[in-house]
């Protein structure tokens, strides 16, 4: 039975001729599970809000959705606010309470309910959700997993037909991102309940819902199921889109012609390794030679950019220390990044080495001189910059274009110089038709690559980076990755804080895992990957038994390749 229906909806946001969303059309039955995909700025959260009216953005509109063959606009704001559910990016957006137990209550209080069936619901969701063993907590101890699962309880407690999630996962860690996407199968499949989500992401949650809609430019370009969605990207290998397949996918569509087809394209990692085992039935070459080189240099004979010597750091007298005895160097030149779990102290370490917080005990030093010799400009004119989390915190003015020329109006620099900055800056990061747009209406990956320009714009020597990748596509976040080995190459020193393990094992030149307060290990790419289990790239994880080093896809496909180019020549 249809649930949900879109009718040639057309959105444009205020002062804008380019709309947004240009024609959507795609109908929705009960209990699917749904993906919305495609580029940053394609305008998958624009659609998302539109199905929840309370939600929608302002501008001009056109067009009818309709929730049980009824316009959606009919139906009165309460029952609208419990039969469809929406759980925000961040978790923290949508967090009202103090205390866990209250915040799975305050929905179904709003509703009006009687306290014995608000008791019975809230029992039942934290019994479903596990979360019995944190039930009392402060909502401020959790950690960002902790905070999404509530979040997602709490909306579930109201007992919605439908539940939307705008990039829920993308803030947490990759534990943690598979255990929320395994509790919304369940969700899915136990309860019926009929999910619409948008996600970069794709590798742990494409071969899971029973539909693909890929958007481009405000418009659907494909609209099925999650098999023939990817054969159909696949049929365009120089397709954006293509970059966001799950790995999986890439690698069986790069071979096609090299091995035989599987009876249908492998989207999970334990397919592909079959499919590979199967089809790989001699394999002589297991590593790679020409494909990557990591080159390693003497310790001794490397300028050092950051060093941190025996940190400790705790917010406040009764809390358990964030940071322990942390000690790490940085040095010039190098992209570091910093993975591990949510809350480990990753993000808190960032805010030490750029002053915004100042460590119990411990010493901080920037190209060798300790931190407390620094007075604030010395520090920051055209040394170190900081893009935080959440880059809408760097935007006060009402458009983009205002906010990337105060910068440099405060450096006291003439128009002519500004205007060429801009440009400069906005062509790399590809936000030049953004520049007249209001902050606020731009998406996640917009805000971050428009918050990228605002730190390029300071030309630091030392950048802080804390999730850069967070709410950008594959194509999106391959760009940046080759910014940002630009500036590496120019002598930048890049500090990177990161649960994107792909990006990690592409762009960087070490690896560091935070965890209880302070860095447990650190190597180069293959160094720190190749060796874990589970916290490794999804290519290792399906060739490992096979090839001794792949860490990217490609990895693989040249393994493969060579393998069958050897088998052929001795065959010959």
């Amino acid at each position: 039975m249809e649930i949900l229906r879109v009718d040639g909806l057309k959105f444009s946001y205020p002062n804008q001729l380019k709309k947004a969303l240009n024609n959507i059309n795609f109908s929705i039955d009960e209990g699917d599970f749904v993906l919305i995909c495609g580029e940053s700025g394609c305008g998958k959260s624009t659609l998302l809000r539109h199905l929840k009216p309370e939600l929608s953005p302002h501008g001009q509109v056109s067009g009818d959705i309709y929730y049980y063959s009824q316009k959606i606009n009919d139906y009165s704001s309460k029952q609208i606010a419990s039969e469809i559910g929406y759980v925000l990016q961040n978790p923290d957006s949508q967090i009202v309470t103090d205390k866990v137990w209250h915040e799975l209550a305050f929905g179904l209080e709003n509703m009006g309910l009687d306290t014995q069936s608000i008791r019975l619901r809230v029992a039942e969701m934290a019994s479903f959700f596990g979360i019995q063993g944190w039930f009392r907590k402060n909502v401020n101890d959790l950690s960002g997993g902790q905070k999404q699962l509530l979040n997602l309880a709490s909306i579930m407690a109201m007992q919605p037909k439908i539940l939307i999630l705008d990039e829920p996962t993308s803030q947490l860690d990759p534990i943690a991102a598979k255990d929320f996407i395994d509790t919304l199968v369940r969700i899915n499949k136990e309860l019926s309940t009929t999910i619409i989500m948008t996600e970069h992401n794709l590798e742990d949650i494409y071969s899971v819902c029973d539909k693909v809609i890929v958007m481009e430019d405000g418009k659907v370009i494909c609209n099925d199921t999650n098999y023939k969605v990817a054969d159909i990207l696949s049929g365009d290998k120089n397709h954006k889109m293509f970059k966001s397949l799950p790995t999986p996918s890439k690698i069986y569509n790069q071979l096609n012609g090299y091995l035989e087809c599987a009876s249908k394209s492998p989207l999970t990692v334990k397919d592909c390794r079959q499919w590979l085992n199967d089809s790989m039935d001699e394999v002589t070459i297991t590593k790679l030679d020409d494909t990557e080189t990591e080159i390693n240099i003497d310790e001794k004979d490397r300028e050092i950019a950051i060093e941190l010597k025996d940190v400790y750091f705790q917010y406040n007298k009764i809390s358990e220390p964030t940071i322990r005895d942390l000690s790490f160097k940085v040095y010039k030149g190098e992209i570091y990044s910093i993975l591990g779990g949510n809350g480990t102290g990753k993000s808190t370490t960032l805010s030490l080495v750029a002053r915004q917080r100042k460590p119990q005990r411990g010493k901080i030093f920037i190209n060798n001189i300790e931190m407390k010799k620094y007075n604030n400009k010395s520090l920051y004119e055209n040394n170190l910059a900081l893009l935080p989390q959440n880059p809408q915190s760097l935007f006060v003015f009402e458009t983009v274009r205002e906010d990337l020329e105060e910068v440099l109006i405060l450096k006291n620099k003439d128009r002519e110089y500004i205007d060429k900055e801009v440009k400069r800056v906005s062509k790399l990061l590809d936000i030049e038709h953004l520049l007249e747009h209001h902050p606020y209406d731009l998406s996640g990956g917009e805000l971050q690559r428009a918050g990228m320009a605002k730190v390029m714009l300071l030309n630091p020597k030392i950048i802080l980076l804390d999730e850069p990748t967070k709410g950008l596509d594959a194509y999106c976040k391959e760009e940046i990755g080759k910014m940002l080995m630009k500036l590496r190459d120019m002598g930048v020193t890049i500090v990177v804080v990161s649960h994107d393990i792909e990006f990690s094992a592409r762009y960087s030149d070490r690896c560091a895992m935070f965890f209880d307060g302070s860095i447990v290990s650190e190597g180069t790419p293959k160094e720190f990957f190749l060796g874990n289990n589970f916290y490794t790239t999804v290519s290792n994880r399906i060739a490992r038994n096979i090839f001794e080093d792949t860490l990217i896809y490609e990895d693989v496909v040249s393994l493969c390749k060579k393998n069958i180019e050897l088998k052929t020549k001795i065959s010959s």
